[in-house]
């Protein structure tokens, strides 16, 4: 299932991605750091939530409490925790 996440004190606005599972694929950024993000997705397509939210969860750029990043680990989180209740 496709899931949009709203992002909140970020250069990017909004992530897209697929899960399946607990298998997170085709992540897209609208906005924010093109290249870094792209490559983001690239590495991670295929990767599950918990990995991602292992790797990624927490991380901050420059004097904000979150990033990009963190965000990916919050929606995939999210986007799990609704999935098994819709289920």
């Amino acid at each position: 299932m496709t899931y949009r996440y709203k992002t909140e004190m970020t250069c990017s606005s909004e992530i897209t991605f697929d899960l399946d599972g607990d298998v997170v694929t085709n992540i897209a950024f609208t906005g924010g750091c093109n290249g870094n993000l792209k490559a983001i997705s690239k590495i991670l397509d295929g990767w599950t939530v918990d990995q991602i939210v292992e790797k990624l969860e927490g991380n901050t750029c420059g004097r904000r409490p979150t990033s990009c990043a963190d965000q990916l680990a919050r929606a995939v989180k999210a986007a799990y925790e609704k999935s098994k209740i819709d289920n």
